[in-house]
């Protein structure tokens, strides 16, 4: 061999890495248009670095691997345990197995380089996210012309399920979004969200929802409720068994939900401190009013605990303390650990967005949704492609999807500030640093009991974002961690006897969410006892349910759920 030349192997990596590099740029390109509620003006590094010892060995599986995949399918057809790739028609057609095994192959090696990446977390947790999403797009289960099932069905029933597909695909194409549910099959106020109550109050920010209580005395102290606004709040009343406002109510607690209005160009100028002292302060004030009560319980999950928290840090400025203890759900404060969301966000990023709405203006709740289902692309993404399209398929009827196929749009300035203070800059857990309705911001003035649930396998608010507020908040503290998602580990009810929780039969809150787990016991089934229990414990007496829903000026407006969450983005 020539020693001036270098050998087969260092040649072969050079050529991969100027390979990758150019490919990361398209695909980076490409994706600004695959999420729109991530658009902006994000920077494409000119050259990626990876490591060359780590990309030869990927070189090298990657022939072995290849060579192996040749043979097998020489004396038969190559299995895979993908689900894309587990029907017979896949397995029992030899050239469709051998594409999903080589499609599997080439992913496991991109991903793989994406791994061996040289640089800081951001950037390569950019570069995983982008291949992920070229992976996911470009699987051959995507394409009539590859997808072994899609053409089986096609020939099993003469075509009309490609016609059925394409209804589908104009169908979709006209709603503005990819069908995840039968959506016909579902009607709020009628089988969703249809716990009995009433709207007691309204502004143009919120409705205020009081529940007919299901037992004969409530406890003294009410219980109010706040959702995520960037999602209606019926994901808290699916279903009456596993509905928790439902649950809440049959524990004797005088309950009470914000119901967010979903917002058009006439909301377009709406701030955070509008949503602050306009919703989640005039819901405290309008909850104790209607029920006398000097202080209440509240709850708040996701950005709606984010807001609830904020409101109870302006109230302490301003010398008030009207609850007595908050439940927090999936909810963050510090947001240091933001987990996948966090590749979106930079200074370029905020700046966009700040010229586009900081102003005025509506962030759509389709491009939102959109964002949030690009995070596990091949479930909530090509799954249903595939499915709707390509098979002809009308997916089954389930209420979660249906929920959140239901957007909410958000006002511009508010999107922008929450963007800047919480995403970018973590501004709520810096004493005095974020203003909000003329008040300095200071969790450490926050002294009452509160209940902290974080879910362990959470994308959206990673557990130890979750756990990050026992660090934040000096009140009594009470932490369990549930199993599943976002979603899934919240919307638990005890009669299903699903999952597992996690408890720590100690007051201590080590830094680390790992420590904690570590010390932590797992429980079966449900935390919602455990919560009921130790929320009972801040309630106070029990006294005769009220027989009508209001007080004085606060007379019944709708029945419940309202018509604000039936508005649609």
């Amino acid at each position: 061999m020539n020693q001036e030349s270098p050998p087969f192997g260092a040649e072969a990596v050079q050529q991969m890495q100027q390979a990758f590099t150019d490919n990361w740029n398209r695909v980076v390109q490409s994706l600004q248009g695959i999420v729109p509620g991530a658009a902006g003006p994000v920077e494409v590094p000119l050259a990626v670095t990876l490591a060359p010892d780590r990309l030869l060995a990927l070189q090298q599986q990657y022939m072995t691997e290849a060579v192996q995949l040749w043979n097998q399918s020489v004396h038969a057809a190559p299995t895979s345990d993908d689900k894309r790739f587990k029907a017979p028609a896949w397995t029992q057609n030899p050239l469709s197995a051998f594409s999903a095994s080589t499609y599997l192959l080439n992913a496991r090696t991109l991903m793989g380089m994406a791994e061996a990446v040289e640089g800081d977390e951001k950037a390569r947790a950019r570069i995983r996210f982008a291949v992920e999403q070229w992976m996911a797009a470009s699987a051959p289960s995507n394409f009539l012309a590859l997808n072994a099932d899609a053409q089986q069905k096609a020939i099993e029933t003469q075509g009309e399920s490609i016609a059925a597909g394409l209804a589908n695909l104009l169908h979709d194409i006209r709603q503005g979004h990819v069908s995840m549910t039968d959506e016909r099959s579902f009607e709020v106020g009628k089988n969703v969200a249809t716990t009995e109550g009433a709207v007691v109050f309204e502004n143009d920010l919120f409705q205020l929802i009081e529940y007919k209580p299901l037992t004969a005395k409530v406890y003294e102290r009410p219980f109010l409720l706040v959702p995520p606004c960037i999602n209606k709040f019926y994901i808290l009343d699916l279903q009456p068994d596993n509905s928790l406002i439902r649950y809440a109510v049959a524990q004797s607690h005088r309950t009470f939900v914000v119901s967010w209005r979903n917002p058009d160009a006439s909301l377009g100028h709406k701030t955070w401190d509008d949503y602050i002292e306009d919703a989640a302060i005039k819901a405290i004030a309008v909850t104790q009013e209607i029920t006398g009560a000097r202080t209440i319980n509240a709850l708040g999950f996701c950005v709606g605990g984010t807001i609830l928290c904020t409101a109870l840090a302006v109230l302490a400025a301003r010398g008030q303390k009207p609850v007595a203890s908050a439940t927090f759900l999936t909810t963050l404060l510090d947001f240091r650990d933001t987990g996948i969301l966090d590749i979106f966000i930079d200074e370029a990023m905020v700046k966009y967005r700040e010229l586009e709405m900081g102003q005025g203006g509506l962030l759509k709740g389709q491009d939102l949704a959109c964002t949030f289902s690009f995070l596990r692309p091949n479930d909530l993404v090509w799954n249903y492609v595939v499915g709707n399209y390509l098979k002809g398929e009308t997916p089954p009827a389930f209420d979660l999807l249906y929920w959140n196929s239901d957007a909410t749009n958000l006002p511009g300035p508010f999107y922008a500030w929450y963007l800047r203070n919480t995403y970018l800059e973590n501004n709520l857990v810096k004493p005095g640093k974020a203003l909000v309705c003329g008040e300095k911001v200071d969790l450490r003035k926050l002294d009452l009991p509160v209940y902290i649930y974080g879910s362990r396998e959470d994308h959206i608010v990673p557990i130890g974002g979750a756990y990050a507020s026992t660090q934040r908040l000096l009140g009594k503290k009470r932490f369990v961690m549930g199993a599943s998602g976002h979603i899934a580990g919240v919307i638990n009810p005890p009669v299903k006897d699903k999952r597992s929780h996690w408890i720590a039969n100690h007051d201590r809150f080590p830094p680390r969410v790992q420590d904690w787990i570590a010390s932590a016991t797992e429980y079966p089934g449900s935390w919602w006892a455990d919560w009921s229990d130790w929320l009972a414990g801040h309630a106070g007496k029990q006294i005769p349910a009220p027989k009508a829903y209001g007080k004085g000026k606060y007379k019944v407006i709708e029945a419940a759920p309202g018509r604000y969450v039936k508005a649609k983005a």
